[in-house]
């Protein structure tokens, strides 16, 4: 373990592991790369930057407006965070990559890799705690009070917790670097042993997710109360188009990745182009904004005031300005006023979408 370690600082494994794999040398990289970013590069990298500031702007609609204030729309906001992190760390990824990808310690590579599949990892799975919130909310008649917040913390944290272990357990020593015929050919430095375990979890998230939602909308479509007839085929379209989006965006990865895992190595030369499918895949933190929030009234109306703000202000005129009052008639407003009496971390509804 020691001598494992012990080569995180040494130069020359990473050229090893590339030559290896991709039967790619520092040399050749160099002779074949010119000076500047490629033209799709740049191209990645302005969509990364469009998804950093759209989740900013659901963050601070999130935090800054007090009605917003409860379990699902912290669970947007959560989501919202990962998805940034998830844009950052793919520019990070992109500006590092290429030639200079030969500059950098194993270690370095590692945090690099692990950073973009933390962040990444944490936006599927902020994707299942959503899920698992409101199947349990809609299973729930009563409000719960303080439950509902141990929960939503607890939730969160889980996600996270699980994010870091999955991203960082090639730098804890799950890796191929005293065994190169176990190595990845889109990852040189990972085991295709750890590449197998990670598309087989976010399988399993992915048929937990259709699972929860099938179970919300076979319940919530068997409710009598007519009030359940209209949440009952939003939920199914909103449903129908974040389970559409997100099989759309991460497909061609899972795809890439089991070849990976059942190629010999450098026996499918496809998938020395699998950084074209990952970056589809980052294409999922720049839609589910949309899909959770502006489909939302209540969002919509904060992002315009938001945006007003950031105007007003920059014109150099009064803030007061900025203190419009929210109005609206979603079914999260109705919950709200309906149990007034609830801190506003409380206050929930079980069928809004």
């Amino acid at each position: 373990m020691r001598s494992l370690y012990g080569q995180y600082y040494n130069l020359s494994v990473i050229e090893e592991h590339y030559r290896y794999t991709k039967n790619v040398s520092k040399a050749g990289v160099m002779n074949s790369t010119k000076d500047g970013l490629p033209t799709v590069s740049i191209l990645f990298i302005l969509v990364c930057c469009v998804i950093i500031l759209e989740n900013l702007l659901v963050l601070i609609a999130v935090f800054q407006n007090k009605k917003f204030h409860s379990a699902m729309y912290f669970f947007i906001g959560n989501l919202a965070f990962s998805d940034l992190l998830a844009g950052s760390a793919y520019i990070a990824n992109i500006l590092w990559s290429g030639r200079r990808t030969f500059e950098l310690f194993p270690v370095q590579w590692f945090i690099r890799e692990g950073t973009a599949f933390i962040a990444l990892a944490a936006s599927v799975f902020s994707l299942l705690a959503i899920a698992i919130e409101r199947y349990i909310a809609i299973t729930k008649v009563k409000v719960y009070g303080s439950n509902k917040s141990c929960r939503m913390f607890f939730l969160i944290g889980a996600c996270w917790m699980t994010s870091i272990v999955l991203g960082g357990l090639p730098i804890m020593g799950w890796n191929c670097m005293n065994n190169l015929p176990l190595c990845s050919a889109v990852l040189p430095l990972f085991s295709k042993r750890y590449i197998l375990f990670v598309v087989t979890i976010f399988s399993i998230i992915l048929l937990s997710i259709v699972i929860l939602y099938v179970r919300i909308y076979l319940i919530v479509k068997s409710s009598r109360r007519e009030a359940a007839a209209s949440p009952a085929y939003a939920l199914l379209k909103t449903v129908t188009i974040v389970l559409g989006v997100f099989i759309a965006c991460w497909l061609p990865s899972f795809v890439m990745l089991i070849l990976d895992v059942s190629c010999l190595t450098q026996g499918c030369p496809i998938l020395y182009k699998a950084h074209y499918t990952f970056g589809f895949a980052t294409l999922n933190s720049l839609l589910n904004p949309i899909i959770y929030t502006l489909r939302s009234k209540d969002m919509r109306k904060e992002f315009l005031r938001v945006l007003c703000c950031w105007w007003i202000l920059q014109n150099g005129r009064s803030k007061n300005r900025c203190m419009i009052p929210l109005k609206s008639s979603s079914s999260l407003e109705h919950c709200t006023h309906k149990h007034e009496h609830q801190t506003p971390i409380m206050q929930d509804c079980t069928t809004c979408v």
